[in-house]
């Protein structure tokens, strides 16, 4: 079975579909909006009482309520400039050194760093030697992503490619995964050396839109971040939330 719900993701129209969800996703339909949303947090368990809007019938879409902000207190932010705080509500996958260029997507699968970045042999070679983590969003996150640390934006770059789910399932099973989808590559200077957020297309949910820029992926999901940075020695682990 799980070689079948990885092998129909070869043959889906992929953009297509996920265009035909974001659509409707984005539509105000009233009641027939809060009954979807209803059944999405009783599906997901979605903990609606940390949300600054706690009742579906205030989400005029699903996608309001998707990127719903939380209580401001929800989510306390680390103290200590030594310390990188998690960026999101989601769960590390994989971490550790980056090895002769190399990431971890699971286990038997590598991909590189040059081929993450978009292609950009020097930028690639400001992580030499660095770390890497993998978060995974799930759909019952808040799907906000936030600095990790203090840094100022020095470049971004959007590589296009397929939409591919990014479950556990497809990063064990499909090469590639998170170098071959659609996503958005922004590039940091810290007072530790450049951090990359890259964030990676899915299909069908949502898209990824930028506080400094209009919407980068028109209909793709923030389900992974990979952050990596430039030297091993300096980088403290993410706190747990």
């Amino acid at each position: 079975m799980d070689k079948i719900k990885v092998g129909l993701q070869y043959w889906i129209p992929q953009h297509g579909l996920t265009r035909l969800v974001g659509k409707l996703a984005s539509a105000k339909a009233g009641g027939l909006t809060t009954a979807v949303i209803r059944w999405f947090i009783k599906q997901y368990k979605v903990n609606m009482n940390e949300a600054l809007h706690s009742n579906p019938e205030h989400f005029k879409t699903f996608n309001e309520f998707f990127v719903r902000e939380l209580k401001e207190d929800a989510r306390p932010i680390t103290e200590g400039d030594s310390v990188i705080t998690h960026p999101a509500d989601a769960c590390v996958s994989q971490f550790g050194p980056i090895e002769q260029g190399e990431l971890i997507q699971a286990k038997g699968h590598t991909y590189t760093a040059l081929e993450l970045l978009g292609g950009d042999s020097e930028l690639a070679k400001e992580f030499d030697q660095g770390e890497f983590a993998t978060l995974y969003l799930s759909p019952r996150d808040y799907h906000r992503v936030h600095m990790p640390c203090d840094g100022t934006l020095r470049q971004m770059i959007y590589v296009p490619g397929d939409l591919f789910s990014v479950n556990p399932l497809t990063a064990e099973n499909v090469p590639n995964l998170f170098a071959r989808n659609e996503r958005v590559v922004c590039i940091f200077d810290t007072e530790f050396g450049p951090m990359a957020q890259v964030l990676v297309g899915a299909t069908i949910v949502g898209s990824i839109e930028l506080i400094w820029q209009v919407p980068l992926l028109h209909h793709e999901a923030i389900r992974f971040i990979v952050g990596i940075t430039h030297r091993r020695r300096q980088v403290s682990c993410f706190e747990e939330r």
